[in-house]
């Protein structure tokens, strides 16, 4: 289990560190609002992340239960996925438009603070859709699905809030590295990698 959690922190580290919409919301905070108002829009994004874990752990669980093939049909589904994914990050040649203008384009519809945070996170279905195709590469045969997927969320939780952290402090380092092409390009080689490489294992194990 500690190689499985080790391993899973590895990649679940370099998924972080790819600036999505949760990234960019807590980004627009600081410039826009504050370091105290994103520290809320922050805490928003890891209080949605929670509930897409829990529902992500229980869902599995359900499904295991309910019915072998469904879970066989959902693990080659996710692998799928991953290797979609990862397919297309080794392919762009960099992660899209420059961290900062990014997030001072992106339109306030979510409102601010903790709302803001909560809001992006729980309406984005590409973050159910993470949770319920890449935690599963992540679980061993014959260890309890909820409890399992709970601890794999803790440590991409926790990941998070440490990514989100850093911002907080070294926003403008941090920012000034990701819009480096060079950084850019490195970081969608080393995550496509890391996809494609979890959704074979996904669709080869038995």
């Amino acid at each position: 289990m500690f190689a499985t959690f080790a391993t899973f922190a590895l990649a679940a580290g370099l998924i972080v560190l790819i600036p999505g919409p949760d990234t960019l919301v807590v980004l627009r905070g600081i410039l826009l609002q504050g370091r105290r108002s994103a520290a809320m829009t922050a805490l928003g994004v890891l209080t949605g992340l929670v509930v897409w874990v829990t529902a992500a752990a229980f869902g599995l669980t359900a499904l295991l239960r309910a019915s072998h093939d469904g879970y066989l049909f959902l693990r080659l589904a996710g692998a799928a996925y991953l290797l979609f994914i990862g397919v297309q990050a080794l392919r762009s040649r960099v992660l899209g438009q420059p961290v900062e203008m990014a997030a001072t384009t992106r339109p306030a519809l979510v409102g601010r603070g903790f709302r803001a945070g909560l809001t992006t996170d729980l309406l984005n279905p590409k973050v159910g859709v993470f949770f319920i195709t890449f935690l599963p590469a992540f679980i061993p045969r014959g260890v309890p699905v909820a409890p399992t997927t709970f601890a794999l969320g803790a440590i991409f939780v926790a990941e998070t809030a440490a990514y989100f952290a850093v911002m907080l402090v070294f926003v403008r380092r941090l920012t000034a590295w990701l819009d480096r092409d060079s950084v850019r390009r490195r970081l969608n080689r080393a995550t496509g990698l890391v996809l494609i490489g979890f959704g074979i294992r996904l669709a080869v194990e038995g």
